[in-house]
């Protein structure tokens, strides 16, 4: 018959084996760093592969930042358009640029340089994106942003990016971000358009509604905890469903002939 063993005793082995799992871990963290795919098969392994492709996800603010867009053609315009819609201070860098690009500059909204991409260009940005559809003028610019510690976005060129446009469903101030690490684009912009059927217009002026009432809790004196509580209820479905029918009456309300 087996004893049991003590709780001591039965955690010291598990201790053991932790350890050398954890030493297992870096090292083939490491190894997954310096050689990538010509690492042989394993479970550690796999999982030091699959945290080095982890993308850690962020809503990020560019108000007033310096951005560095490098091409100013048709791709180069729609991310330039991203850029300003944030509040970023774009500076452009190409030898030609769309007539778009050419209007922004004109009104002074952008700043445009027309010649080509030089690493000093990158000196004080917070961030660059390459829109030149040149894979070895892409790797100039990312490596000499890597430098810099600017982050860079490539167009489709993943191996030259630190950061990838995610698809996003846009409700007013709701923002739903889908990325698949560069593997599929075309996949994360078919689940936007089928979250667009879930999350509809009416998502914006909700949220809207809750930031007020959200203010008006915060400026309470109630306890915390009732305060948690009222926000989730708020945030419901049976809350999100109120406030639609709600909506339905004061629109029927308005375009009643008056007597």
């Amino acid at each position: 018959m087996l004893l049991p063993q003590s709780k001591a005793a039965a955690s010291r082995p598990q201790s053991k084996a932790l350890r050398a799992d954890e030493r297992d871990f870096a090292s083939a963290l490491c190894d997954a760093q310096s050689k990538g795919p010509t690492l042989k098969s394993g479970r550690v392994r796999r999982t030091a592969l699959l945290l080095l492709n982890f993308m850690f996800p962020i809503f990020l603010k560019l108000e007033g930042r310096p951005c560095l867009l490098v091409g100013a053609g048709r791709v180069g315009e729609g991310k330039l358009k991203s850029l300003l819609r944030a509040g970023a201070r774009v500076k452009v860098v190409a030898p030609k640029a769309t007539a778009g690009v050419r209007r922004l500059a004109s009104s002074g909204k952008i700043v445009w340089l027309q010649r080509k991409f030089t690493t000093r260009d990158l000196n004080g940005m917070a961030l660059v994106v390459a829109a030149t559809s040149s894979h070895p003028v892409n790797t100039v610019i990312f490596r000499a942003a890597r430098r810099r510690g600017v982050l860079c976005n490539a167009v489709d060129d993943p191996s030259n990016c630190d950061f990838y446009y995610p698809a996003v469903l846009r409700r007013g101030s709701l923002q739903i971000a889908i990325s698949t690490g560069g593997s599929s684009p075309e996949l994360a912009s078919r689940l936007r358009k089928e979250l667009e059927s879930c999350f509809g217009t009416e998502y914006g002026p909700w949220l809207d509604y809750l930031a007020r009432q959200r203010q008006t809790l915060l400026r309470t004196s109630m306890p915390a905890a009732w305060r948690r509580r009222l926000l989730r209820q708020l945030a419901s479905r049976p809350a999100f469903q109120q406030f639609l029918r709600n909506v339905k009456l004061r629109k029927k309300r308005t375009s009643a002939p008056t007597p």
